[in-house]
C-alpha cells in the first residue's frame, strides 16, 4: 500500500518506515560474517526488513542470521540465481537492497543508495566497488569484470562500470518485471542487461570494498563463473539482439562461401569445366545455411522487440515508488 503523503520538497528517508525497504541477503557457507552485515544493515536501516537466503549451507549460516534478528528462508536449489529469484517473487516490498553476506560491502552506503534511488526517481543503483586494499579484489577477478563490463558496453550500451557488483538498490518496478532465469554468479549480468535492454534509468555510486574475513573462502571461481558469464552474454545477444547475432553468422558463412567460390568461378570461366564439384556444393550449401539463418534473425528480431515490449508494459502497469506519486 503506499505511504502516506510526502511535501513535494522534501525526500523520504530510508531510515524511517515512509518506504518499505526489504534487505535481500542470499548466503551459502557464511557464518563468519553474516551476523556482522545483519547488525550493520539494521543498525543503518532500522525500519527495513532483512531477509537471509540461506543456500543449502554446511555451517551455521541460517542460525547465526536468525540469532543476529534476521528474516530466515531457505533455498534448495544451489546457486545465487536461484536465490535471487525466489526472493524477488516472494518478498513485498517499495525498494530492495540485494547485497552478498561475505562483509564485503560497506553498508554505510546503503541510505545514500537508497537516497538516490528515490530522489532521482531511478529504476536502479549499483555500488560499484572501489577496493580498500589489495586484497580485497584478486587481480583475475579484477581483470575479468573489466573485460565482461567492456564487452558489454559494446553490445548492450556503456552504463557501468562495475557490472558484476552485487550491492545494488532497485524499485518494486524492476523487480517484479525482471525475469530472473539465470542459477549462478551470472545474475548479475542480466540484471545490468534487462536494465539496458528496458531503457530503465539506472546510476552507480562508489563503494567501499574489503576483504573478506579469513575464514570465509570465496565461492567465486575466476575461469568457472567467468565462462559462464560468457555463455550468458552471449545467450542474451542471441535472444535480445537476434538480428544482429544471425546476422555475424551469416556474413561468416557468406565469406567462407564465397572464398571457396570465387577460384572455382574463376576456372568455370577459363575451362568451362568444374572439377572440384565437392567444394561447389560445400559453397553452395554455406550461402543458403547463411540467408536461412539471416532469415531466421529477421523473424527473430520482430519476436524480440514483441518480448521487450511487453516487458515494458509489465513495468509500466506497476505502481511507482510512494513518494513518486506525491511529486507529480
Amino acid at each position: 500500500m503506499p505511504a502516506s503523503a510526502t511535501p513535494d520538497s522534501a525526500v523520504p528517508d530510508p531510515t524511517t518506515p515512509s518506504l518499505r525497504v526489504a534487505v535481500l541477503i542470499p548466503c551459502l557457507n557464511e557464518a563468519a560474517s553474516i551476523a556482522t552485515v545483519v547488525r550493520e544493515f539494521r543498525a543503518l536501516l532500522p525500519a527495513a526488513r532483512i531477509f537471509v537466503y540461506d543456500n543449502l549451507s554446511s555451517d551455521r549460516t541460517a542460525a547465526v542470521a536468525a540469532e543476529a534478528g534476521a528474516i530466515v528462508r531457505h533455498e534448495e536449489r544451489r546457486g545465487k540465481g536461484h536465490v535471487v529469484c525466489r526472493m524477488f517473487s516472494e518478498i513485498e516490498a517499495d525498494v530492495y537492497l540485494l547485497v552478498d553476506g561475505d562483509g564485503t560491502y560497506d553498508a554505510a552506503s546503503a541510505p545514500m543508495l537508497i537516497e538516490r534511488l528515490v530522489a532521482e526517481r531511478l529504476d536502479m543503483v549499483c555500488g560499484a566497488r572501489v577496493e580498500h586494499g589489495e586484497e580485497a579484489y584478486r587481480r583475475g577477478h579484477r581483470f575479468g569484470n573489466q573485460v565482461l563490463t567492456g564487452l558489454i558496453a559494446v553490445l548492450f550500451g556503456n552504463r557501468f562500470r562495475d557490472m558484476l557488483t552485487g550491492y545494488r538498490v532497485f524499485t518494486r518496478r524492476f523487480v517484479k518485471s525482471f525475469p530472473a532465469l539465470s542459477a549462478g554468479f551470472e545474475i548479475e549480468t542480466q540484471l545490468s542487461v534487462h536494465a539496458l535492454q528496458m531503457r530503465l534509468r539506472v546510476a552507480e555510486i562508489e563503494t567501499p570494498y574489503r576483504a573478506r574475513p579469513a575464514d570465509s573462502p570465496s565461492k567465486l571461481r575466476t575461469v568457472r563463473d567467468g565462462l559462464r558469464i560468457l555463455r550468458t552474454i552471449g545467450t542474451l545477444v542471441k535472444e535480445e539482439r537476434p538480428l544482429g547475432f544471425f546476422s555475424s553468422l551469416f556474413a561468416l558463412l557468406a565469406s567462407g562461401s564465397i572464398l571457396l567460390a570465387v577460384p572455382i568461378v574463376i576456372e568455370f570461366m577459363q575451362t568451362g569445366l568444374v572439377p572440384r564439384f565437392p567444394t561447389a556444393i560445400l559453397a553452395t550449401g554455406m550461402m543458403l545455411l547463411g540467408f536461412l539463418l539471416l532469415t531466421s534473425g529477421l523473424v527473430l528480431d520482430s519476436v524480440a522487440r514483441g518480448r521487450r515490449e511487453l516487458k515494458r508494459l509489465h513495468y509500466l502497469a506497476l505502481p511507482p515508488l510512494p513518494s513518486e506519486q506525491h511529486h507529480e
